[in-house]
C-alpha cells in the first residue's frame, strides 16, 4: 500500500498521534512552542560567543555560518531520536490494533519537520539582516530538506528497530550524535584540512545536507552536482534499509516490545 492511501486509511490515527507528540513536547511549559526558536537561538548565541574568535574571521557571514550547521543538526537530532523510540512508546497500539507500525515513526517525524520548518523561516530571516545577497539558488534548499526528511524518516525507522532488539542502543546514539555533531563541520570549516581529507566529510550525510544549505545560502549558488546527488543518495539508501527491516521484521516486534 502506498504512503499517501495508508495516512488516509488511519488519517485519524496519524492526526492524533502527531498532535499528541506535539502537545507532550512542550507540555508543562512557558514558552510552550517558543522554545522552538529559543533554543536554536541560544545554541547560536553560544556557539557564536566561543567559536567567532577562532574561526569568525575566515568565514563569510559567519552567524549564518553556524546557523545553517545548527538548522539541520537540531532536525536531524530530534527527528532520529523521536524516530527510536517510536515503536516501544507505541506498543501499547500496534500490539492490539493491526496499523503500519512506521506510521509511529512518520508522526515523530512531522512534529520534528513542524519546528524545522519554524527555525528555518527564522534563518532566512537572520540571513536578510546579515545582509546576504538574495539569489534564486534560495530555493534549492527545498531539494535538501525533502532529502534531509526522507534521510530523516528512514533513520529513524532503522534507529526503532534497532531500539526494539537492543534497549543499549539509545546510550550508544546519545555518544554517537556528539560524536556527529563534532564531525559535521558546524562552527569549523573544513577548508582548514588538506584536501584529502575534506573529501571523507562527504561520507558524512549530515554535512553533505548542511553544505547544501550553506553553498545556496552564503555562496549564493546551486550546489555542485556531487553534492546533491550524495544528498539524494543518503535519502535513497536510509528509506530503502529503513523500509526493508520493517518489512522482515514486522512480526519479530510484537514479541519484544
Amino acid at each position: 500500500m502506498k504512503l499517501s492511501e495508508t495516512i488516509k486509511k488511519h488519517r485519524f490515527l496519524f492526526e492524533e498521534l502527531t498532535a499528541r507528540d506535539f502537545k507532550q513536547k512542550y507540555k508543562r511549559t512557558v514558552l510552550g512552542m517558543g522554545w522552538s526558536l529559543v533554543y536554536p537561538l541560544l545554541t547560536l548565541l553560544i556557539q557564536k560567543l566561543v567559536f567567532t574568535r577562532f574561526f569568525g574571521d575566515m568565514t563569510p557571514h559567519y552567524t549564518i555560518y553556524l546557523f545553517a550547521g545548527n538548522v539541520v543538526f537540531s532536525y536531524f537530532r530530534e527527528a532520529t531520536l523521536g524516530g527510536m523510540q517510536a515503536l516501544l512508546a507505541n506498543a501499547h497500539i500496534f500490539s492490539k490494533v493491526n496499523v503500519p507500525k512506521y506510521i509511529f515513526v512518520l508522526t515523530k517525524n512531522v512534529s520534528a519537520l513542524i519546528n524545522f520548518g519554524i527555525t528555518t523561516a527564522v534563518f532566512f530571516l537572520f540571513v536578510f539582516i546579515d545582509g546576504v545577497p538574495f539569489s534564486w539558488s534560495f530555493f534549492s534548499v527545498l531539494i535538501a530538506m525533502v532529502c534531509l526528511m526522507i534521510f530523516n524518516l528512514g533513520m529513524g525507522m532503522i534507529l526503532s528497530a534497532l531500539q526494539v532488539f537492543f534497549r543499549d542502543i539509545a546510550y550508544l546514539y546519545d555518544v554517537f550524535l556528539t560524536l556527529l555533531m563534532y564531525l559535521s563541520a558546524i562552527f569549523y570549516t573544513v577548508e582548514m584540512f588538506p584536501e584529502d581529507v575534506q573529501r571523507l566529510f562527504l561520507l558524512n550525510p549530515v554535512y553533505c545536507y548542511i553544505k547544501f544549505f550553506r553553498v545556496a545560502v552564503i555562496d549564493g549558488v546551486f550546489p555542485p552536482t556531487e553534492v546533491t546527488g550524495l544528498c539524494v543518495l543518503y535519502a535513497a539508501l536510509s528509506i530503502a534499509v529503513g523500509a526493508f527491516i520493517y518489512k522482515k521484521k514486522n512480526h519479530q516486534f510484537l514479541y519484544y516490545v
